[in-house]
């Protein structure tokens, strides 16, 4: 899988104004291409069975390289109701993005039950179900939300 760090690296081996660099540097932006694209395809597919109503809203979990965010949304009235990020749990101290993400599912289980919601539906947004994304999800279980 290309990943970022690969581009860069095929940017600092071969010359893109060389015919190699060129061809390199196609052939590792296709394939990320190619990885977004699933991701999003696959978050297509799984939004025409979920939808968040008033009583059962979607607890949506996205994934970046650096952080992981966490929404309660109601799809019906169009409004998210509750929102965490781990973009200001990072600013203060070093931990690694596991432990943010327990963080995250924490912070985003403890405003639903604020909120007065218990029961979400979880919407895992094209990413699989492993890692951080499974962190998040297993914490706000833990800490009180059903789904």
């Amino acid at each position: 899988m290309a990943k970022l760090s690969d581009v860069s690296r095929a940017r600092k081996r071969f010359n893109p104004r060389t015919v190699l660099g060129v061809i390199l540097l196609r052939t590792v932006l296709k394939k990320m291409k190619k990885k977004i694209n699933k991701r999003i395809r696959l978050k297509k597919k799984i939004r025409v069975k979920i939808k968040g109503t008033e009583t059962r809203p979607r607890l949506t979990v996205f994934r970046s390289n650096k952080f992981i965010y966490a929404q309660v949304i109601n799809d019906i009235a169009g409004k998210t109701l509750a929102q965490a990020s781990d973009v200001k749990i990072n600013k203060g101290n070093k931990s690694t993005k596991t432990e943010r993400a327990r963080k995250v599912g924490q912070a985003i289980a403890e405003l639903c039950l604020k909120h007065k919601i218990s029961k979400v539906v979880f919407d895992r947004n094209g990413f699989k179900y492993t890692g951080r994304i499974k962190t998040v999800a297993d914490v706000a279980r833990t800490t009180g939300l059903q789904f």
